[in-house]
């Protein structure tokens, strides 16, 4: 995937200016950047669902304009959660997610005891862990994962940062965290978004360098 010449501007301030980058299977992109930066703009507009003043994104050389045009290839994981609140868990994986793919997320050990329950019935950590899983093991070519671990308990965050590894063999993967240092720990790239453009960062003493941490 190619994301390229991003311009985005709100209330005559410029947000992105001309944002370049890249994304292949196999690749976990790290997405890091100030509030208001904008981290969940960005991952927004190359999905498709809100409009960009320029963009030009290509998935197999094919134009991706809006997320209708997208046809499964990216899938979003926002910041907030997306499950409808009345449905049963095992109701929404199977309207979500193919009859394999259905089976494989009903008997898995973080999905399975909440299967009959519904989502105003579980924690925001719960709810987060199903919607990760639901986003990572669909059938999308490419994940965009908008602060994946918010909400979710400590003891399951490693857990979760080995499926994504495991699902980067066969999927390009975005993701932004404020926690940087689980971004720096899963990224096999890291780009930082510092004053509307992006700047490339290996470690801590990059952050330190853009004034991103002290």
């Amino acid at each position: 995937m190619k994301i390229d010449s991003i311009i985005k501007t709100f209330d005559s301030k410029t947000i992105l200016h001309d944002i370049f980058l890249s994304c292949g299977k196999g690749e976990i992109i790290g997405l890091l950047g100030s509030n208001g930066t904008g981290k969940s703009t960005l991952l927004k507009i190359v999905f498709g669902s809100i409009n960009a003043d320029q963009k030009h994104i290509k998935v197999k050389e094919k134009l991706i304009r809006n997320v209708f045009e997208n046809n499964g290839i990216i899938k979003y994981l926002p910041q907030f959660p997306f499950l409808p609140s009345h449905i049963k868990v095992k109701n929404i994986i199977y309207s979500f997610c193919d009859k394999e793919k259905s089976k494989f997320l009903s008997n898995h050990p973080l999905v399975n005891p909440f299967l009959n329950s519904k989502p105003n019935q579980l924690s925001g950590g719960q709810k987060r862990i199903i919607e990760i899983l639901l986003i990572i093991y669909s059938n999308a070519e490419y994940i965009l994962l908008d602060e994946p671990f918010k909400n979710i308990d400590l003891i399951h965050i490693p857990e979760l940062k080995n499926y994504i590894i495991a699902e980067s063999k066969n999927k390009g993967i975005i993701i932004t965290d404020h926690n940087y240092t689980e971004i720096l720990d899963i990224a096999t790239r890291t780009i930082l978004l510092y004053n509307g453009s992006v700047k490339q960062v290996k470690n801590q003493d990059d952050l330190k360098f853009f004034k991103y941490i002290k």
